[in-house]
């Protein structure tokens, strides 16, 4: 797992969200914040179950799932200002790359 880079960006993601999130406005660090962070963690941890469970097209599409959940949270942080342009832009990027290592992931 460590040698795939999809476990690699998803924990870059995971380790630049967390922090991000911990800035937010203290009314949405109960909200939006976790809904964030959960969404990563489980984006890591449908991929950890992908390689050892059985079944692993579920939980690719499980991931896909919660990588479409970050995209939406991400989107909207950033309409309510809560987190900048150039952060958002950058959280973009780092979906992008680990939607299509998904995406190829899930072709195999």
């Amino acid at each position: 797992m460590k040698e795939s880079p999809i476990f690699a960006k998803t924990y870059e993601l995971v380790k630049w969200l967390i922090p991000l999130t911990v800035k937010f406005p203290r009314q949405q660090r109960f909200v939006l914040a976790q809904a964030m962070q959960q969404a990563a963690l489980t984006l890591q941890e449908r991929l950890i179950e992908a390689v050892r469970l059985p079944d692993t097209a579920a939980h690719l599409q499980a991931a896909d799932v919660e990588l479409d959940k970050l995209r939406f949270y991400l989107r909207l942080s950033a309409d309510l200002g809560y987190i900048s342009l150039g952060q958002q832009r950058h959280a973009g990027q780092m979906l992008v790359e680990i939607g299509k290592l998904l995406g190829s992931w899930q072709k195999k």
